[in-house]
């Protein structure tokens, strides 16, 4: 038995933006009709906070079966250090025999399909007339979210804030953007905005929000996953890639809930039940919220179509197992 193995780089070149946004859109409309199996994470964290360990597994039955791992090490810390804040492996496993197929870079598979999830919820609930973009935090998620929400609408205008503005500065100039100096600065007129930060506490206020603006929740320290106040959890409609996710760790929904500023029946829908038609989207001018936790089938369909550009152009090293 023979296991592909693709490095980082491997992985970001397999994996195009546009060619993941449609896989996502395919892998969330499995989730909604119940074709795959993804349960809950594990998560092993030490006492001192400073980093996790998350297991995510999930099956895909029917006439091509399929199992997927990812093992994924959260360190808040590593910006800082020049690195991905996500460190680990996405393994894929034969679903009739149980061997291993193929082990490839997590960092990679995690910045581009979680970017590609943002850009279909996007392109389900944001306005068709958006020409404001903001983008909070200036990691790996900015980048890859500034790519992946240009290709669903048009911006005229995109603003990038960081409490580091060094770090700002540099995503904007690579992304032909505007750093400003305040995450209210950045926010103000928006009507789609990104927060991908690894905060605790809420970086994003309701006042600053204009009407009929579209939010992408993606960061936040798991498990708490806190970005949003409660005022603006309470006064959007509220969409999540899933239900049982977003109350087990989505900090900030949770806060809204145990504050008494929304009902436990406050989620409008998983995003793909919308996509499915089995939900409805956007209904006017409303706020909207997508609460981005990350899932397992969503590395699934990644994996899977890395290896199987991999497969067709001949990257990636073979290594006896």
């Amino acid at each position: 038995m023979s296991v592909l193995v693709l490095n980082q780089e491997e992985v970001e070149r397999l994996l195009d933006m546009e060619g993941c946004i449609d896989a996502m859109a395919d892998a969330l409309g499995a989730l909604a009709r119940g074709e795959v199996l993804v349960p809950l994470r594990f998560v092993l964290s030490p006492e001192d906070g400073g980093s996790l360990l998350g297991l995510m597994p999930a099956h895909r039955g029917g006439g091509a079966p399929l199992y997927s791992l990812k093992t994924v090490a959260i360190f808040p810390e590593n910006p800082k250090r020049g690195l991905d804040a996500h460190q680990g492996t996405v393994t894929l496993f034969d679903g009739e025999t149980g061997e291993v197929r193929a082990l490839m870079n997590a960092s990679a598979i995690t910045a581009i399909r979680t970017a590609a999830v943002s850009a279909v919820a996007t392109r389900l609930l944001a306005r068709e007339d958006t020409r404001e973009l903001a983008i909070l935090g200036a990691g790996v998620q900015a980048r890859t979210h500034l790519e992946a929400m240009r290709l669903v609408r048009d911006f005229e205008a995109v603003r990038v804030y960081s409490p580091t503005a060094e770090h700002a500065r540099a995503v904007a100039e690579e992304g032909g953007a505007e750093a400003v100096a305040s995450a209210e600065e950045a926010v103000r007129g928006a009507d789609v905005v990104v927060t991908a930060t690894n905060a605790s506490e809420p970086v994003l206020r309701r006042e600053w929000l204009k009407d009929g603006a579209h939010v992408n929740a993606i960061g936040g320290r798991p498990p708490q996953m806190t970005e949003l106040d409660p005022e603006t959890i309470a006064a959007a409609a509220l969409y999540v890639d899933r239900r049982e996710s977003a109350e087990n760790e989505a900090g900030d929904y949770r806060r809204a809930l145990e504050e008494g500023a929304i009902g436990p029946d406050h989620i409008q829908a998983e995003i793909g039940d919308v996509l499915i038609g089995a939900a409805a989207g956007r209904a006017g001018g409303e706020l909207t919220i997508f609460r981005s936790l990350g899932l397992a089938v969503e590395d699934l369909a990644a994996a899977e179509y890395v290896v199987r550009r991999a497969r067709e152009s001949g990257v990636g090293t073979e290594v006896a197992f």
